[in-house]
């Protein structure tokens, strides 16, 4: 693994800023890749259509995966990542407003690796940012690369 990306999954501009403002109040210097919809993610980690010539070995950390996306929601997302053998270790944390039992049910049957409900209050938010980042970038032993 070259670099510690961290690829960011979510449609709405004011929870990208939202979390890149997180990660900055909390020094977390992480290369983060956005990317606005399924099928966009998808190509980042697969290395397809505007991400053809990415270098596959950046695998990114971690990848913070909403639920509520466009063309391709993030419970199809990850089960995509989950069936590839490219992609089946890498570590998936759920990071969206839904409250329903279903959704984190059915992600962690899916196989995410951790369910986290985006705090409304930006306090709350920025520590939630910090402990993941801490944990996700720092503590955590990375899987070895599936292929």
């Amino acid at each position: 693994m070259n670099k510690k990306i961290v690829l960011l999954v979510e449609d709405n501009p004011d929870d990208v800023d939202l979390t890149l403002r997180a990660f900055k109040k909390n020094n977390i210097a992480n290369d983060v890749m956005v990317v606005d919809d399924g099928p966009e993610a998808l190509d980042f980690l697969f290395c397809e259509g505007e991400f053809a010539d990415r270098d596959p070995t950046d695998v990114p950390q971690v990848v913070l995966l909403d639920l509520k996306l466009p063309r391709l929601n993030g419970l199809e997302v990850l089960r995509r990542i989950r069936e590839d053998a490219r992609t089946c270790l890498l570590p998936v944390v759920i990071l969206t407003s839904s409250k329903q039992e279903d959704d984190v049910a059915n992600g962690y049957r899916l196989g995410c690796n951790s369910y986290l409900r985006k705090p409304v209050d930006f306090v709350a938010f920025n520590e939630a940012i910090k402990e993941l980042g801490l944990y996700w970038l720092v503590l955590n032993e990375p899987p070895p690369t599936c292929a």
